[in-house]
């Protein structure tokens, strides 16, 4: 469903007083959560003057206390009866509820919604039409999981920014999540920290997936072209100008930039008005997160320009690729640091209630008869290429193999074998060292990646550099090329008056002359002819 949620604009920086708690699920978009900490699986209680309506039901669920109201409808905290647990329940205002095209919509996107069912991701529990005990009328509404606990923005607005780790792991729960939303073609088009939810054990869930789009289903489409939903300090450049031929990488770009607002608490992109705004996303310049918070390393600098980089075929292409790159850093937090609860969740707890959508591990190699050296320890016969290129063959247990695959003594492309009559596999092929080649192959990927950037950073600024030079020297030139311009033209009106000067002087007698405009001479008597003589006179 379109969020119904008021933008923050901008979102908090570091210095600016949070803003009070408030309980207002029109505030929080499509995550219904409570400020005041109460656990998900008993409702608060109703409070005097809260919107509490005792005995009121929908369908199968009943309404306890009104959260809020935004422009779809109200939204209710809410107990589904048949399954004992704790809902949000958001109905169809009347207004829309009139209009047949937006119930279509409204179904089809809670339909859509619910496809997404991963523990980072807010659930939706069902989508019906029911009579509201309230008032007799028939209503159309969505029931959703209640979360209990903050948005990340709040926790930003508290904290000014989060710490490395806490930011890579709200970052990689996300990313997980937006994953199995890609898989199912469905993209969300609005991730910022408002729609990023904190419960009060540290788990991390993703709401308001109603903005999503079913890239299989075009009947209903909410999107038109040239409609940008989603919220400019985030979203990514070809979304603004386009937002029905977006995918998953514009996801990743919005991803990246909230990781950015959480590392640095500063957004990368700023403006004093939406033009100025989509400017500086189409220059595609930002300032590094390392120059604001020293503790970011050159290679998450490095990941942050590629979740963001202007062209979506500069980005990774999924958010596998995000997930990876970020994990093989190694500095990810195991939980939120600023989460104090008895029963934390952390990576551990996250992993077991993955669901099996994530890409399976590849299966061990066969295991054979083991040859064992004392101390039980598996002897492998390692066949590995020397630093000077030269093959070489040893016999090392299962430690001494982890140890040198650590220290870089042999690498991905060793092969490995337990009987000397068996043939040599691929080392990654076998459990025991499964993980840590993957390790190693994504921090080469890194290394690699990182080397491609800094040349094409380099080869940015190389061309930043001529462009400045060759500015200067035409400004130089265009400066020159005016003056003696402006001299010649002196030279030309100069040469005119002193030729014209000089050809009155050579020719202006005869010219006046021949006009007639010269006095003839008197005769040697001094006294001009009479008229009508032909004789002077006597």
């Amino acid at each position: 469903m379109p969020t119904e949620q008021p933008e923050r604009s901008p979102p908090a920086v570091p210095g600016r007083k949070p803003s009070p708690a408030k309980t207002n699920a029109a505030d929080l978009g499509e995550t219904f959560v409570t400020k005041d900490g109460t656990p998900a699986d008993k409702p608060p209680a109703a409070k005097p003057g809260s919107g509490s309506t005792a005995g009121r039901t929908i369908g199968d669920f009943e309404l306890t206390r009104k959260l809020g109201q935004g422009g779809m409808g109200e939204v209710w905290l809410a107990k589904q009866t048949s399954l004992d647990r704790v809902a949000a329940v958001k109905l169809l205002a009347k207004h829309l509820a009139e209009k047949d095209d937006f119930v279509k919509r409204f179904y089809r996107e809670a339909k859509a919604m619910a496809k997404v069912d991963h523990p980072q991701a807010v659930r939706v529990f069902a989508v019906a039409e029911g009579v509201d005990s309230a008032d007799g009328v028939n209503k159309h509404y969505v029931a959703m999981e209640f979360v209990d606990g903050k948005s990340v923005q709040d926790w930003l607005e508290k904290q000014g920014q989060l710490s490395v780790g806490d930011a890579l792991y709200i970052t990689l729960r996300c990313a997980e999540a937006l994953e199995h939303a890609h898989k199912l073609q469905m993209i969300h088009r609005d991730i910022k920290p408002d729609n990023i939810m904190v419960t009060s054990k540290g788990g991390v869930k993703v709401a308001d997936f109603g903005l999503a789009k079913a890239l299989d289903d075009e009947e209903f489409s909410m999107t038109q072209s040239g409609t940008g939903l989603g919220t400019p300090y985030y979203m990514a450049p070809e979304q603004a100008r386009n937002a029905k031929y977006v995918d998953g990488r514009s996801d990743i770009y919005a991803l990246g930039a909230t990781l950015y607002h959480l590392l640095t608490g500063k957004l990368p992109f700023t403006g004093d008005s939406l033009i100025e705004l989509i400017k500086a996303k189409e220059a595609g310049r930002f300032e590094p997160a390392r120059r604001t918070n020293k503790d970011v390393p050159e290679k998450l600098d490095l990941i942050l320009d590629k979740m963001m980089a202007k062209d979506p075929d500069n980005r990774f292409k999924d958010c596998g690729e995000v997930i990876r790159m970020l994990s093989a850093l190694g500095i990810a937090g195991t939980s939120l640091s600023f989460i104090d609860a008895k029963d934390k969740v952390s990576v551990a707890t996250a992993a077991a209630a993955t669901p099996a959508n994530r890409p399976a591990a590849k299966p061990a190699a066969k295991a054979a008869p083991a040859t064992t050296a004392t101390g039980g320890d598996t002897l492998w016969y390692v066949q590995y290429h020397t630093k000077e290129g030269k093959d070489n063959i040893a016999k090392w247990t299962t430690p001494q193999v982890l140890q040198a695959l650590r220290a870089g003594a042999i690498d991905s492309k060793a092969k490995v074998k337990k009987q000397s009559n068996d043939a040599f596999l691929p080392i990654a092929q076998f459990s025991e060292f499964e993980t840590i080649v993957q390790g190693l192959l994504i921090k080469q990927r890194a290394d690699k990646k990182a080397g491609d950037m800094k040349s094409m950073y380099a080869q940015i600024d190389k061309q930043e550099k001529w462009h400045k030079t060759s500015k200067w020297l035409k400004g130089l030139f265009s400066g020159a090329v005016g003056f003696a311009g402006f001299l010649v033209y002196l030279g030309i009106i100069g040469a005119v008056l002193v030729g014209g000067y000089f050809a009155w002087q050579t020719y202006g007698g005869k010219i006046t002359e021949s006009a007639g405009l010269k006095a003839k001479p008197a005769d040697s008597s001094g006294q001009s002819p009479q008229p009508g003589t032909s004789q002077p006179p006597k």
